[in-house]
Parts: structure tokens; C-alpha cells; sequence
């Protein structure tokens, strides 16, 4: 039987492993194996083969901290849920991963519930990502699903600034407006459009924004049933993959942070006070990927313009400046710990100092006191009158 593990034992057409014994096809003088008959027929009828293993179609995201935890990288069928506190800057997070895609070569398309199209642009260009020569090639494309609740929106237009309006001018060309974002089937129909316009089948991303603002636009069951048909024919139908944004309000029952069953996917992102004092720490974690090796470790970030995420531990960073400020010559300050312990050792020494001053006070008052009694009882000669019997009487009374 064939070794599944062999590089070089590979489908002539697929590129998959055989697991078994090839079926075999000779053609003009050539012998090709295949791992079923199915890819032998595919050979007689194709005029091209696969020149490598697809692996199912794997794909990193490009965000430094979410490749680090996928090895292995990510599903292209996958819809995921990236569920943060506010705070998180998961806005600056969704505008990478569509950055990164566009860089790939890749069309990507922003279904956006938050901002109108301007302020979608904007977002990409305070993180230093000129996109306005994708949204010129309609390379990236956002689904309008916000300026329909504008009374008015060629008023905000007129109250832009020249600046903007040149923005606005540009992305007029690449925006699709929803007339009525409440209307779930309308928004199907706009983001099926504008993926068949693309011809976006197994390649690009899809953005959605907020799930939480369409969870208040709509019913319960018409928000569950839209995720539900988008990630059927978008993620399954199509292999384009899905990145949802969910601002968590506290209620992890309530949608959209119920999904976890649904979605293929789900990041956690989160702002933690117990890694450095009196300071909230940005920390992101994959806790499901369907398919893939996943390592759900907790991984503080920051975002730089230009850069992107940019992942740190906050520990190396603290001892990192420690070091500076002893380089410099000033005094490291110690850990919680030590200062606790220094603090403690210091009051025990104050309070056996104030103990050993109290008692050498004593020693020197009784001392000093019997100094006086030894003048007072050398100055009287002779008892009073009574004789001992009235001193005695006194020194009961006293």
C-alpha cells in the first residue's frame, strides 16, 4: 500500500495524498496516477491540472497576532466572529484584515451598519493604508448600510470639508447604499450582488461590521437566520471567508455572542487590569477555529499606524525598562511584592525602634525617679512626728 505521508505520492490531477493504491492512466507514452477515478476522468476532460496541493484552501489573515496562534492557518469557508470590549480597537482590527487582503491581490467588500463610506475610508487612512487606489479599481467595495438614516444626505455632504468631499467623491464609485438596513433580505441580495460583480468565488473577504447593530435593527430570529443563509452562501457556497464584528455589552447569552455554535470561528478580545498596574492591557485570543491547529493563547497587542497590530508581553517590557532606568542610574524600582515586603520589614524596624526608645524612656524615668526619692529621703533626717507608724499610714494611702 502506498505511504499517504510521501511528498512525492501525490494525484497527478488533486495533488492530494493516495491513501491507497493509485489508479493509473497511460497517455502518450506517460504513466499518471491518480487517487481516484474520479481525477483520472478530470485528466481525460481538462486541459489543465492542479500544480499543488490546495490543503483545503488554507489562508493566513495577516494579523501578527492571529497567525501566530494558526500555524496551520485558517479555512477559506470560514465565517468568524471576533466578539471584543469596547475599548478594543476592533475597529482598527477589521480595517487590517481587509488591508491585508487587498494587499494579497484580493477584492474585499465592507458591510458596513456603524460609519457611512467616508468615514470607512478614513479609518483605513489613520493607520497610514492608502486605499483609495483600490476603492478607483472597485478592488474594494463597501455595502452602505448606515447614510439610509440620514432625513437628509446630501446635507451631510454639503457640511464636509474639501478634504472629505474629495474622499466622498471617490468612494461614491465603489458604495452600494442600502435603502432599508432592517431589511435582511435586502441586505443579502446587495452583498450577493456586489460578490458576483467581483466574481468573488474562492478568493477575497467579506466585512460586517457590527452584528450587534444589526441584532437591534431586527427581530431575534431574522438576525440568527441572515447569519445563517450569509455564511451558507458566502463561506460554504463560495469559500470566501466571513470576519463579524461583535461589541460585547455584557450579556453572553444574547446575540450576537450566542453564535458560537454557528460560526466556524471565534476571536476574544479583550482589555485586562491585572497585568500591569493601574493600566488596561489589550489582549486577543483565538478560542475556536474550526478545521486547523489553533493556540488559544491570550496575546497583548497595541496598533501602530503603518504597522498594524503589533503583539508584546507585558513583562518583558516592564524589565525591559527597568533595565533603562538602572542603565541611567536610577534606582529599579522593586515588584509589588518586594515593595510589600520592603514596606512590612520597614514597619517592624520602626516599631522595635519605637519599642526600644519607649523602654530606654522608661529605664531613664524610673532612673531619674529614684535619683529624686534617694535627695528626698536624704534631706529628711528625722521622721515626722507619729514615727514610723505615720509614714507607714501614708504609704498605704498613697
Amino acid at each position: 500500500m502506498s505511504d499517504p505521508d510521501d511528498p512525492a505520492n501525490r494525484c497527478d490531477f488533486c495533488r492530494l495524498p493516495m491513501p491507497e493504491d493509485p489508479v493509473s492512466m497511460e497517455y502518450e507514452g506517460d504513466t499518471y496516477s491518480f487517487c481516484s477515478g474520479a481525477c483520472r476522468d478530470a485528466m481525460t476532460e481538462s486541459d489543465r491540472v492542479f500544480t499543488e496541493y490546495r490543503g483545503y484552501r488554507r489562508f493566513y489573515p495577516g494579523v501578527a497576532a492571529l497567525d501566530r496562534s494558526l500555524p496551520q492557518g485558517m479555512l477559506r469557508n470560514s465565517f468568524v466572529l471576533f466578539s471584543g470590549q469596547a475599548g478594543t480597537r476592533d475597529a482598527a482590527v477589521h480595517a487590517e484584515l481587509v488591508w491585508r487582503a487587498l494587499q494579497r491581490g484580493e477584492p474585499a467588500v465592507v458591510l458596513s451598519f456603524q460609519e457611512p463610506p467616508v468615514s470607512v475610508v478614513e479609518r483605513f487612512l489613520t493607520l497610514d493604508w492608502n486605499v483609495l487606489p483600490y476603492l478607483e479599481r472597485d478592488q474594494l467595495h463597501v455595502v452602505d448600510a448606515f447614510t439610509y438614516r440620514l432625513d437628509d444626505p446630501d446635507r451631510m455632504r454639503e457640511r464636509m470639508n474639501d478634504w472629505n468631499q474629495h474622499l466622498q467623491r471617490v468612494v461614491d464609485g465603489a458604495s452600494t447604499a442600502v435603502r432599508d438596513a432592517s431589511d435582511v433580505r435586502e441586505l443579502a441580495n446587495k452583498v450577493d450582488a456586489c460578490l458576483d460583480a467581483h466574481g468573488m468565488v474562492d478568493t477575497g473577504v467579506v466585512l460586517i461590521d457590527s452584528l450587534t447593530e444589526l441584532g437591534s435593527l431586527v427581530q431575534p430570529v431574522q438576525a440568527y437566520n441572515f447569519v445563517k443563509d450569509l455564511r451558507a452562501d458566502v463561506c460554504k457556497g463560495r469559500f470566501v471567508p466571513i470576519f463579524a464584528g461583535a461589541t460585547f455589552g455584557g450579556k453572553a447569552d444574547a446575540f450576537p455572542h450566542d453564535l458560537d455554535y454557528t460560526v466556524d470561528g471565534v476571536v476574544d478580545m479583550q482589555l485586562n487590569d491585572d497585568l500591569v498596574e493601574d493600566t488596561l492591557i489589550k489582549r486577543v485570543r483565538i478560542r475556536k477555529m474550526n478545521g486547523v491547529l489553533t493556540i488559544p493563547e491570550w496575546t497583548a497587542y497595541e496598533y501602530t499606524a503603518g504597522q498594524g497590530m503589533v503583539p508584546f508581553d507585558p513583562e518583558v517590557q516592564m524589565e525591559k525598562k527597568r533595565v533603562e532606568r538602572v542603565d541611567e542610574g536610577e534606582e529599579a524600582p522593586a515588584d509589588d511584592a518586594e515593595v510589600s515586603d520592603a514596606e512590612a520589614a520597614g514597619a517592624a524596624d520602626d516599631a522595635d525602634d519605637a519599642e526600644s526608645a519607649e523602654a530606654d524612656g522608661t529605664t531613664a524615668s524610673a532612673a531619674e525617679g529614684e535619683d529624686s526619692g534617694d535627695e528626698d529621703r536624704g534631706s529628711v533626717d528625722d521622721p515626722p512626728p507619729g514615727g514610723e507608724e505615720s509614714g507607714t499610714a501614708a504609704d498605704d494611702g498613697g
